[in-house]
């Protein structure tokens, strides 16, 4: 890693921004939990579940919570020096490779 980038500062500003990006996000999806889990215990889950998965497709769409979390990202990565190593890839990039992402659905997945 670049000594550069073994500290790295933020303003207060831009950590307030992050953090309140970050709230929005993890305190409606707590809420959208425990209001759907209510209801799966009086009524049972399958009777609620496909309002549950619309109603979070529908937060996650509306309010745009990918843009949001492209936004943080934005701001957490801008701070690095993007310099590239002998491997051709900078700190970032490194330190991302080998993450595993969604590929295809569950159902699929569980067919092969």
């Amino acid at each position: 890693m670049l000594d550069s980038n073994k500290q790295i500062t933020f303003s207060g500003s831009e950590l307030i921004e992050v953090l309140k990006e970050i709230e929005v996000i993890l305190q409606s999806l707590h809420r959208m939990g425990s209001y759907y889990g209510v209801k799966f215990q009086e009524n049972g889950e399958d009777k609620f579940r496909a309002e549950y998965e619309k109603e979070t497709t529908r937060f996650i769409d509306e309010w745009g919570i990918t843009q949001k979390i492209a936004n943080i990202r934005k701001i957490l990565s801008d701070k690095f020096d993007r310099t590239l190593d002998a491997d051709d890839m900078d700190d970032l990039e490194r330190a991302m490779e080998g993450l595993k992402f969604w590929t295809k659905p569950a159902d699929e997945l569980e067919t092969e």
